[in-house]
């Protein structure tokens, strides 16, 4: 049996899976919590990192590695290749403004013409031009600009500060994937290149793409180091020198990750054709698509994916807190109020939620609030409100597949994950709200799977085609005067 490790860096946690690479059986796992926090000093994930391959029971038997991980985060480096400040993570919205001033300088029909997105305050280069703004000597001392996974596998591999690892800071051995980079706003989805104009206006300092593997390309002292972006197939390998020093014995392939929800397609083997609808906290709806897209409003960014192919992607805020919400106001749990979901038609009465309790990100209405429509004596049920308080959650993640529909990408399955997913009365709602077969896999670490099967892919030379096996599978039951209410009502 050979074995691979799939990791999943996220906001939260890193867990750690090692697995079969024929198979995709887990065989063992381990995990390490996150610091909250919107900016995180990056040793903290390398110190979970290390504490998850151990209780994973370490790496020795691994024959290839993969880390998947939280898109967006600016990591800095300077020339010692130490840290400049705290990593800024995707949820750290305080460059809002910087990314308004981009899209003013650039344009969003231009921005989406050469990215692929629209810049928001989540990507990378909105980070970097607020450090430019308002803290210009950290700007200044930037001699590379890594995402979190590719900072992560830097330092698995064995480098870092002169300090920390005898091989020192060699700049030119950061490596990335293309599904991570395409969230930068200056990597383009559409081309497969980094934009290094677009970089510069975002810190105002020009760059260069790291050199091949194992050659550290002197720069000129203002030029910024981006990681190398590998192929899903490529990957680096740990030398004799390198494995003296790293985590990793010599011969150990390491591929060039994901980010997260390109690694969740990855590990449920989603294929063109394929939705997947995350349904978390905040909630993601992304397809694997054939081809790329560019939308000038913003609303959906035109990622890569993990595979070759691309992932347009809408995320949502109101998700799973919706059905909380619900839950809560009715007095049940969740059970109850699938049970009392499912005791009413579809349509729920004519009761509609429209569910931006948060504001919404997409449409983008940050000043929004919840709004319940349709109350007449008899719709003012129990029953009708649990049912409207899941169709209306679903009813705005449905308006995300939408917009990525609109621009040509064909939709024919659904895959739903997330802890909602897993409530019954959400996925029967769900086959009926987007008229699609629903498919809910079995709960799993689906980012650090997918991390493992780019590690199979790497170690084999081609992608594994591993069995997910579903939790429940449903057949399209398209109600379209649930959708139709619901837009009547937004």
């Amino acid at each position: 049996m050979r074995l691979v490790a799939g990791v999943d860096s996220s906001t939260q946690s890193c867990k750690v899976l090692i697995v079969d690479a024929a198979t995709g059986s887990i065989v063992r796992e381990g995990r390490a919590g996150h610091p909250d926090g919107t900016e995180v000093d990056p040793a903290a994930w390398w110190s979970a990192l290390v504490t998850a391959v151990d209780e994973a029971g370490g790496l020795d038997d691994v024959a290839a590695i993969s880390i998947g991980g939280q898109q967006h985060g600016l990591v800095a480096l300077d020339t010692e290749g130490r840290v400049v400040r705290d990593a800024l993570l995707w949820n750290d919205t305080r460059s809002a403004g910087a990314a308004a001033d981009l899209i003013a300088e650039v344009g969003a029909d231009e921005y989406a013409r050469r990215t692929g997105v629209v810049p928001v305050a989540s990507f990378t280069a909105t980070k970097l031009r607020w450090v430019r703004d308002h803290e210009p000597d950290n700007a200044a001392r930037i001699a590379a600009v890594a995402l979190p996974h590719d900072w992560l596998t830097w330092r698995l591999r064995g480098y870092g500060p002169s300090d920390e690892s005898p091989l020192g800071p060699v700049l030119d051995e950061l490596v990335t994937d293309a599904s991570d980079a395409s969230g930068t706003a200056y990597f383009s989805a559409l081309t497969g290149e980094y934009d290094l104009d677009v970089f510069e206006r975002a810190l105002g300092r020009s760059a260069r793409v790291a050199g091949p593997a194992g050659v550290d390309t002197p720069a000129p002292s203002r030029e910024v180091v981006l990681p190398r972006v590998l192929m899903p197939h490529e990957s680096v390998t740990v030398d004799a020198e390198t494995a003296e020093v790293s985590t990793l014995h010599a011969g150990v392939l390491v591929a060039g990750g994901a980010g997260d929800n390109a690694a969740a397609a990855l590990g449920l083997g989603a294929a063109p054709g394929d939705v997947v609808v995350s349904i978390g906290t905040s909630g993601t709806v992304f397809a694997v698509s054939e081809h790329p897209v560019s939308d000038a409003s913003g609303t959906v960014a035109g990622f890569a994916d993990a595979a070759g192919f691309h992932l347009p992607l809408v995320a949502t805020l109101n998700a799973a807190r919706v059905l909380d919400a619900g839950a809560r106001l009715l007095g049940v749990d969740h059970d109850g109020l699938a049970e009392l979901a499912l005791a009413a038609e579809p349509g729920a009465g004519g009761l509609v939620l429209r569910p931006y309790f948060e504001g919404e990100r997409t449409p983008n209405l940050p000043d929004a609030t919840a709004t319940l429509s349709g109350m007449t004596l008899a719709s003012t049920t129990r029953e009708n409100l649990a049912r409207a308080v899941i169709e209306g959650m679903l009813c705005g993640l449905a308006d995300g597949l939408d917009a990525i529909t609109s621009l040509g990408v064909p939709a024919e399955r659904l895959l739903l994950i997330g802890g909602a997913a897993r409530n019954h009365a959400v996925s029967a709602i769900a086959a009926q709200v987007f008229g699609l077969p629903v498919v809910v896999p079995h709960p799993g670490e689906y980012v650090a799977l997918g991390a493992a099967a780019q590690a199979s892919w790497a170690l084999n030379g081609e992608r594994p085609q591993w069995q997910i096996e579903s939790h429940a599978d449903l057949p399209a039951d398209p109600r379209r005067e649930i959708r139709t209410a619901y837009a009547a009502a937004r």
